[in-house]
């Protein structure tokens, strides 16, 4: 295997020692990430972070295949003769929010930001390719997978369906979600459920449109908006099993142009959440219903429809121990109590096919408006450390026990 000529990509250890994320590489990562965080890109427009990545693993000297499902890039590293083959996992879009956080490294793309950290994912994969690159105490495969498109356009499935596991077969992949709120560097590993599944909801009503001081010759779609968001909010609380989670949120109302005239059509959108299927499949049927009562009630005609998209995150047994190890490899404090998030991830479309797990690391305190997807957002270098040493740290476990 080629090694990188660049010192700052790594400590050269002795024969004793087990590489680590020095003082050095720290700060080559943080200006890495710094570096992405003020160039965002929107999903699916990722070109230029992915021409960014690959040139730092050209200097890592790790060999990759670009255009994996858009944008998507796998670098590879082999060590040894075992077969073992393990794959880590880290997003690089960026989301439609404008930045205030007033940082030298904020946003230079207007209207576009780096609000869920993804800069730091990258960054600190790149991190753990450095120490697997610099360790020579493990043997087997490891596939580093660059992701696109991951906030709602499909990046995982894209990258499945041209192939990731066909050509890179690995048997078992890891990934983590900085979290705010969960304090600077701890781990948390859930046993089982780790985020939510998912759906886009679009509700379109047609009326028919007229003169608004004669509304007795129209079918007014606004008034039977506002009985049907009144309804459907309480799905949740009266149909579904108060032991269940579920989350149905109504966030866009889109009609009328002039305030003189009743409209002809509105456009409802929104998000369903879930941890069982069979929870989704109770809200679909009382949606449907609901919405079959109001175009009834109203005399008007109202067409849900309703994309499922990402999966539940769902650590396996196995692997969620293997992420434990690794915390406690890297030194950090672990958590197992905390509950799951209804936020979704699309790294489940990878545990639908391949054993594994996804983890979260704090991001440290949860300041206003610095949330995720928050205008103030901003990921923690500090946990660079931690993020890219775990990571390296599975992998290693994930090849030792196969």
């Amino acid at each position: 295997m080629q090694r990188p000529d660049n010192p700052l990509w790594w400590q050269q250890p002795s024969s004793s020692e087990r590489p680590t994320l020095t003082p050095e590489l720290h700060q080559k990562l943080t200006a890495l990430r710094q570096h992405l965080h003020a160039h965002p890109e929107l999903s699916l427009q990722e070109k230029s972070t992915a021409a960014f990545v690959q040139d730092k693993l050209t200097e890592l000297g790790i060999p990759f295949v670009s255009g994996v499902g858009g944008h998507g890039i796998v670098a590879t590293l082999t060590r040894g003769h075992a077969q073992s083959r393990v794959g880590l996992r880290a997003d690089m879009d960026a989301l439609p929010i404008t930045e205030d956080t007033g940082l030298p490294y904020a946003s230079k793309n207007p209207g576009v930001m780096h609000a869920c950290g993804h800069d730091g994912h990258t960054a600190s994969l790149l991190g753990a390719a450095a120490l697997l690159a610099a360790d020579t105490s493990w043997s087997g495969t490891v596939d580093f997978i660059f992701q696109p498109a991951e906030e709602g356009y499909g990046g995982s499935r894209a990258m499945v369906a041209a192939g990731l596991f066909e050509r890179f077969p690995m048997q078992r992949v890891f990934g983590f979600h900085n979290w705010p709120g969960l304090s600077t560097g701890t781990i948390a590993v859930h046993d089982g459920v780790v985020m939510a599944s998912g759906g886009r909801i679009t509700i379109t009503i047609d009326g028919h449109a007229g003169h608004a001081g004669m509304p007795h010759l129209t079918r007014d779609p606004v008034m039977a908006a506002g009985h049907l968001i009144v309804a459907l909010q309480s799905i949740v609380s009266r149909s579904v099993d108060p032991l269940d989670t579920a989350v149905l949120s109504l966030c866009t109302l889109e009609g009328g142009t002039a305030r003189n005239q009743i409209a002809g059509r509105v456009v409802i959108g929104g998000t369903l959440r879930y941890h069982r299927e069979a929870v989704k499949d109770t809200i679909l049927e009382a949606i449907e219903r609901t919405c079959a009562g109001i175009a009834t009630s109203f005399g008007v005609k109202v067409t849900p429809e309703i994309v499922i998209g990402v999966g539940v995150v769902i650590n396996t047994p196995v692997e969620a121990g293997l992420a434990r190890l690794a915390a406690d490899k890297v030194q950090a404090e672990l958590r197992r109590d905390l509950a799951p998030s209804m936020a979704g991830e699309d790294f489940a479309h990878y545990l639908s096919r391949r054993p594994g797990a996804f983890v979260w690391i704090g991001n440290g305190e949860l300041r206003d408006g610095a949330e995720l997807h928050g205008p103030r957002y901003d990921f923690n270098d500090a946990i660079l450390p931690v993020a890219s040493g775990w990571m390296a740290e599975v992998a290693k476990a994930a090849l030792a026990s196969n």
